[in-house]
């Protein structure tokens, strides 16, 4: 599924670009740059078993990656040989179809006599024309969006000019060979249930995820960099404090963009490992690590929770 401006001149894929309003918004300047090491085995991969042998291959995923990020550490490879069946947090396929497309269109779209330039304060404006200058786009094309879906078009271009694309991504890759391998893949959740997150944002909390967006244009390729080898380490806890470092000032955006969401998705994963399935689980990565994590929830309600080694 794509997002486009008025003009046509931008499609970028929705569905994988959820996180990144968020993520952006809460990354700090001021935390110190990680440094690069070489790729581990392991990655950002866990497992959860239960007592009768069921097994959940907790993989953290980055949705739009560089070709450069390849090849994934090896533990993924593990879960995907070891795995029957996929999890990702869409269906297979939600993203590409046309009618998806015109569907989030409509609900990122001002009503008529309306404007993003009188929804925001005036310096906010500024900004944002200012960025599409660099970007040689015309702040008119951004004019009739509404502010969160003007933010899902900052951070798709910005993450573009990296060479970051979705079709790049841990999700789609894995989707890909499932597809060609026959191997069976679910959505934890629907389109409908991603689209309420957005619609059901109030103008204040689409105006902050604006001007978090805006604040974060230019530190985006170091914060990107960063994500990325603390992804590659699997370190949880470097993750959380990139990405969430300021959640406690938006409770109601972590609360229904993360924390309810990794809540919905635990009775599913049980339900496997209740069967005794296999089953690899793609989702972003700062959804596992945290009290408040998909692997925090379940060691909770019992199941061994162990790291996945690589070869």
């Amino acid at each position: 599924m794509a997002v486009a401006c008025n003009d046509g001149d931008m499609w970028v894929p929705y569905c994988y670009l959820i996180p990144f309003v968020l993520l952006l918004g809460g990354c700090d300047r001021n935390v110190a740059e990680a440094s690069p090491v070489a790729d581990s085995k392991e990655g950002c991969v866990w497992v959860a078993e239960s007592s009768g042998g069921g097994r959940v291959y907790l993989c953290g995923t980055i949705h739009l990656l560089r070709e450069s990020d390849y090849p994934l550490a090896s533990a993924y490879e593990v879960a995907y040989e070891a795995s029957e069946e996929l999890f990702f947090e869409l269906p297979p396929g939600a993203s590409d179809s046309p009618e998806l497309a015109m569907r989030m269109r409509e609900l990122g779209s001002l009503p008529e006599g309306e404007s993003l330039r009188a929804m925001v304060p005036e310096g906010d404006w500024k900004r944002l024309s200012d960025w599409c200058d660099r970007r040689g786009l015309n702040p008119v094309s951004l004019d009739k969006m509404r502010p969160w879906f003007a933010s899902l078009l900052m951070v798709a271009t910005e993450y573009a000019a990296l060479g970051a694309a979705a079709d790049r991504g841990v999700d789609q890759h894995f989707e890909e060979r499932a597809k060609k391998d026959g191997k069976a893949g679910a959505g934890l959740e629907t389109v409908e249930q991603q689209l309420a997150l957005f619609s059901g944002m109030t103008v204040e909390q689409q105006r902050e995820v604006l001007d978090q967006t805006l604040a974060e244009m230019e530190s985006v390729e170091k914060e990107f960099e960063n994500m990325i080898q603390a992804w590659k380490r699997g370190d949880l806890d470097a993750l959380q404090e990139l990405l969430f470092r300021e959640a406690e000032r938006h409770p109601d955006l972590m609360e229904s963009f993360l924390n309810a969401r990794n809540r919905a998705w635990v009775p599913v994963l049980e339900k496997v490992l209740e069967r005794n399935g296999k089953a690899m689980v793609l989702v972003g990565a700062g959804h596992l690590g945290g009290e408040q994590g998909v692997i925090a929830l379940l060691r909770a309600k019992g199941y061994q929770i162990s790291r996945v080694a690589g070869r």
